[in-house]
């Protein structure tokens, strides 16, 4: 097997744009649970505390929520199909990309301080023009 052709499945695999959620932003990610024949989306809240590989089709976010009284982390593959939504809801100044220090703290130590941010803006994914190239390219091969 060759890399371009490895890579090129990567890149079929790849969703065409993706939220850009950076540490310390708080999320709200809908995953699609399948139980038994039903189909069902769960929304999982929490804070960013790690991202993964950005660029690539393995990008990754670690989130991190409360859960009674228990904290919770679970690891979203962005380009999956069973990740519907990633939807930013808070944008925290951090100088980090991994937060391991807030699994130590609880209350009111483990907030982070606010930033304000244009929610809709970053919520609101461009359609890619991959699109478009791909459509061109599928025209001039039909003519020639």
């Amino acid at each position: 097997m060759s890399f371009e052709l490895i890579k090129k499945v990567n890149e079929a695999q790849k969703k065409t744009s993706v939220v850009d959620a950076r540490s310390g932003d708080t999320v709200r990610v809908h995953q699609k649970i399948r139980e038994g024949n039903k189909e069902r989306v769960q929304i999982f809240e929490g804070v960013v505390i790690r991202t993964d590989r950005k660029q690539s089709h393995t990008s990754r976010i670690t989130v991190r929520k409360i859960a009674s009284g228990v904290g919770v982390e679970k690891s979203f593959m962005l380009h999956s199909p069973l990740v519907q939504k990633v939807e930013i809801v808070r944008r925290a100044k951090v100088r980090r990309n991994y937060l391991s220090f807030l699994r130590n703290r609880s209350g009111k130590s483990a907030r982070l301080r606010g930033l304000n941010f244009d929610r809709e803006g970053v919520n609101t994914l461009e359609e890619a023009p991959v699109a478009e190239e791909t459509v061109a390219e599928s025209t001039a091969e039909e003519k020639a």
